[in-house]
């Protein structure tokens, strides 16, 4: 066998024990905690324009099925168009503190965050989640989140998600990735042991919070739902990965968008976990066997069999643990994403800039923000 073809045998492999891991990891999801813990809470969101269905989703959150909750906003902007859709909320739900401040102070170049930290100083309750603007999530969601901040040793909860596809191929495919390539890994993770968080929610303790200097250290960042976690973890807590899957909507993309948004996820991977990040190469299995097959045909027992791992995990993960519906329609449709995300990948080792919100920034090796 040539060093070519062992080398392509190695990553097929190892591809093959990910996708089985992905697996196992799916079929021991945890069973929900019942445990009746349900503390006041503090639901902060940082809001900057209007997301596809917005409205929709703020109101899922003022809809929980939950005995007592605030729901406070901030954005950066007072003609921010989301400010009326959030006193429209206030309105609808006149018994509960719903409230939209303004931030008036800025740590570092992510916006999130000094939103985050602005309403650390309106928040009543001990108990905070943090939430995205653009998930949607059922009645039961405030409850099932909190329930695992009953063990003094989790420092903080977080939860997988799935893509609602806002229109268009490149929307439907992103959706696809969200659940066939991320969650898998997420999974992966939480078998090994977490130590990072999942920004659409993250739910943890006022004292947890405080004993990592609160939001603000992360703010020179664009990863701070990782470090966030990785801070709490250093500290010798757990996170855990809730049993709930929220909705994250979607906006219609063009093609130059969607690539944006990936290149931007994969270079703050990259920054995070410098050491590991190349190892990523593993979950790219049919493009892995499509090269192996070219190389040496002789390799085909194995690439079908990491062929076949991956379509079994996807199905583990994406339709059995997430209930996506994407997944389950769009099947089909795998090969191509996973040409994309190998293409993301590639081109990660490419730079350091990303963009934003709409601005660009350049990553530091450290995982610092620049504007550029």
């Amino acid at each position: 066998m040539s060093l070519p073809a062992l080398a392509f045998g190695l990553l097929l492999g190892a591809s093959s024990l990910y996708y089985l891991a992905a697996i196992l990891a799916a079929l021991l999801s945890p069973a929900p905690e019942k445990n009746g813990f349900a503390p006041p809470v503090s639901v902060l969101k940082p809001v900057r324009g209007l997301d596809p269905h917005f409205y929709e989703c703020i109101r899922s959150h003022a809809a929980q099925d939950y005995p007592e909750f605030e729901l406070l906003f901030a954005v950066r902007d007072p003609a921010d168009p989301a400010v009326p859709e959030i006193r429209k909320l206030a309105a609808e739900f006149p018994a509960r503190r719903i409230e939209v401040f303004f931030t008036d102070q800025e740590f570092g170049p992510n916006s999130k965050i000094n939103s985050l930290e602005r309403l650390r100083r309106e928040c009543r309750c001990d108990a905070l989640l943090v939430a995205d603007s653009d998930i949607r999530v059922g009645p039961d969601y405030l409850r099932r989140v909190i329930e695992p901040l009953a063990d003094p040793q989790v420092g903080l909860v977080t939860c997988p998600y799935r893509g609602v596809p806002g229109g268009g191929v490149a929307s439907l495919l992103e959706a696809l990735w969200i659940s066939a390539d991320f969650q898998p890994g997420v999974l992966v993770a939480r078998l090994l042991g977490m130590r990072f968080a999942l920004g659409a929610t993250m739910a943890l303790t006022r004292r947890r919070l405080d004993e990592i200097g609160g939001f603000a250290p992360l703010a020179p960042y664009l990863a701070d739902d990782y470090l966030l976690g990785k801070a709490l973890r250093e500290r010798g807590l757990e996170i855990a990965l809730s049993d709930y899957t929220v909705e994250t909507m979607l906006p219609p993309q063009s093609w130059a968008a969607s690539w944006q948004h990936r290149l931007r996820w994969a270079r703050t991977l990259r920054a995070c976990r410098p050491s590991g990040y190349a190892g990523l190469v593993v979950t790219f299995a049919v493009p892995l066997a499509l090269a192996a097959l070219a190389v040496d045909r002789s390799l085909w027992p194995m690439a079908a069999v990491a062929v076949a791992l991956r379509f079994a995990a996807v199905l583990s993960v994406g339709v059995a643990r997430l209930r996506d519906p994407v997944v389950a329609r769009y099947f089909w449709l795998l090969p191509l994403a996973d040409l994309l995300a190998l293409a993301a990948w590639l081109a990660s080792f490419s730079g350091r800039k990303v963009v934003w919100r709409g601005e660009p920034f350049r990553i530091e090796r450290d995982g610092r923000l620049t504007r550029v």
